[in-house]
C-alpha cells in the first residue's frame, strides 16, 4: 500500500495494484479498476515514485528482470 493525502489533507493508503491509470487534470486523479476516482495532493511523479518504492519493497521486480 502507499500513503497519498487527499486534498482535503487528510492521509489514506491506496493499493497501488488497483489502479488503472493516472491523469494530470490539473490535480493528480487516480482512476482504480473499480471504476472509482482519487484526487490526491502528490503529483504524478510523486505517486510514481511510490509505487515504484513499494514494489521494490515487496519484490515485485524480481519477476520482472
Amino acid at each position: 500500500m502507499i500513503e497519498l493525502t487527499r486534498l482535503s489533507g487528510d492521509g489514506f493508503w491506496l493499493n497501488p495494484h488497483q489502479i488503472e491509470y493516472i491523469e494530470r487534470t490539473p490535480d493528480t486523479s487516480i482512476a482504480m479498476l473499480s471504476g472509482k476516482r482519487v484526487i490526491v495532493r502528490e503529483g504524478v511523479q510523486d505517486v510514481l515514485s511510490k509505487i515504484v518504492e513499494y514494489r521494490r519493497l515487496i519484490g515485485a521486480f524480481k519477476n520482472e528482470e
